[in-house]
């Protein structure tokens, strides 16, 4: 029932602001790839770090190339995740992907500037200023994947990776995605055989992650909800089967009718965030939530106890 609950209604003013901020988020992640990191060899993580590699090796274009990964990866994430894995996603991603291979040659067209007929076209022409495309290239993809995630989509590919090996290994889901994306900025590395392309990437995977907690409103990764409602059990059924999250539900009396209530307490990262937050709205929209900021938390599914 949450689930159909969650899909916003076609042509309201919900539908076309999630919309216009899933079209946006892409336009802005789309920037960050083809116009700071591409033409530089920034490879931070992602399909896209892959497919930059293939630009520059072979010549592909960036977006056609991530398409080529993203649809089979989808495909399995739709199977191994679920319907709950979204048709947004797909949108998102096939929307990267066309906004990446046209903006760098809109950008020219628009300065005045020819389009080259061959090579990565370079709209800013930073030149040797590649410390500068990677700060800006790194802010400019993690308001481009905040503002995704706000959506409760996601860019696509090695988020979708990195969901599937959570469900099989069950390790945390942001080590998981570190892992990926370190892994793909090595491989940039083996291709180019530039020291320097590993240093630039990972600087810029650490802005963008940075930028992601700002626009998830805060620096932390994780939160803890405390959630007062009558639909305690609805919520619940919730986080358990969608969220796939656990928690505690303290009895506690309401200090005005000393009436008997219950409250959920639980622990979310920053992607589910936005998510939970929806869904209590539409279950309960006079429910009490209280969210802190965690800075650490330890346990199943976080961090380990020991760490």
């Amino acid at each position: 029932m949450v689930n159909i609950l969650l899909k916003e209604k076609p042509f309201t003013r919900e539908w076309f602001k999630t919309y216009a901020l899933l079209v946006g988020g892409a336009f802005v992640l789309a920037l960050g790839y083809s116009c700071f990191m591409a033409p530089y060899k920034i490879v931070p993580g992602g399909i896209y770090g892959i497919t930059i590699v293939l630009q520059h090796m072979w010549g592909f274009p960036i977006g056609m190339a991530a398409l080529c990964f993203n649809l089979p990866l989808s495909l399995i994430g739709l199977r191994v995740l679920g319907s709950g894995f979204g048709v947004k996603t797909f949108i998102c991603f096939i929307l990267v992907a066309v906004f990446s291979d046209s903006l760098p040659a809109l950008l020219l067209t628009l300065m005045g500037e020819p389009i080259p007929v061959s090579g990565t076209l370079d709209p800013f022409k930073l030149g040797d200023e590649v410390l500068l495309a990677c700060i800006f290239g790194g802010v400019v993809m993690g308001i481009g994947v905040g503002m995704i995630l706000k959506t409760r989509a996601s860019s696509g590919g090695t988020d979708v990776l990195s969901n599937i090996l959570h469900k099989w290994t069950h390790r945390p889901l942001g080590q998981l995605q570190m892992s990926v994306d370190s892994c793909i900025v090595v491989f940039g590395f083996l291709m180019f055989q530039d020291w320097k392309v590993p240093m630039y990437s990972w600087l810029s995977i650490f802005l963008m992650g940075k930028t992601i907690d700002m626009i998830l409103q805060g620096f932390d990764n994780e939160k803890s909800f405390f959630i007062i409602s009558d639909k305690v059990e609805e919520i619940r059924t919730y986080i358990l089967n969608d969220l796939h999250r656990g928690g505690s539900i303290v009895p506690l009396q309401g200090m005005y009718n000393r009436a008997e209530k219950e409250m959920i307490m639980t622990m979310i990262n920053r992607r589910q965030m936005a998510v939970l937050q929806q869904a209590i709205y539409k279950i309960d929209p006079n429910a009490f939530v209280t969210i802190f900021d965690a800075h650490q938390i330890l346990g199943e599914g976080f961090k380990r106890l020991d760490s």
